[in-house]
């Protein structure tokens, strides 16, 4: 059923909410189930109904908390003929991170990656949500070879691991406060990259130079 379909659920969404906000403000060791059902004006066994247990709740926090891109590109109706986009996205918003709701999806994300080291339950359902998005990708990917985007000679399996490392390097660099390159700059470099991937490779327009005339 499609999502703007889907009948409402006040409890499930106060439920995530309270999630969202405990495991941003105490991490995923330190969140208790009891704090989550309180502050959502429930009793844990409202919880525990819904959710096997917290590593569960940590992993629907993290989906109903995420924007999902790859999910809007495959919405889109001109998908075809520019699938070379997937590089866009995996750029798009990663310096931008400044709003209170995607520098907490950017906690949460950093708190599972924490809990799975200690937590095998986390561990597979993380690892679940990145199988899933890497067959997105793929997808995508192949697209835009067959599109011209991107050269068929490129390795889809080397394409798809990039951009997980890219998303995730930044997640990680988020949370440590590092400081993001500028927006401008930040396109530029994505727009080489995209160009570079081209088959056969775009040439680049530079802005020009006044030193250099």
């Amino acid at each position: 059923m499609p999502a703007d379909h889907l009948p409402a659920d006040p409890l499930g969404e106060r439920l995530l909410a309270a999630a969202i906000e405990v495991f941003a403000e105490r991490g995923y060791d330190r969140a208790g189930v009891a704090e989550i059902a309180r502050r959502a004006g429930v009793t844990t066994g409202a919880i525990y109904s819904r959710y096997a247990g917290k590593a569960e709740l940590l992993a629907a926090a993290l989906e109903a908390h995420a924007t999902d891109d790859l999910d809007a590109l495959f919405a889109d109706h001109q998908f075809q003929g520019r699938a070379e986009d997937v590089l866009a996205i995996a750029g798009r918003h990663l310096v931008d991170a400044h709003g209170d709701d995607e520098g907490r999806g950017t906690t949460l994300l950093a708190e599972a990656f924490v809990a799975a080291r200690r937590d095998p339950a986390v561990a597979e359902l993380l690892r679940d949500d990145v199988l899933e998005r890497q067959q997105k990708l793929r997808t995508i990917i192949e697209a835009a070879k067959a599109s011209g985007g991107i050269s068929p000679a490129l390795d889809t399996e080397a394409l798809v691991t990039f951009c997980h490392a890219l998303g995730f390097g930044f997640v990680m660099l988020g949370a440590v406060d590092v400081p993001m390159p500028a927006a401008e700059p930040w396109e530029q470099l994505i727009a080489h990259l995209l160009a570079a991937l081209a088959d056969p490779p775009a040439p680049v327009d530079l802005p020009a130079d006044p030193d250099h005339p």
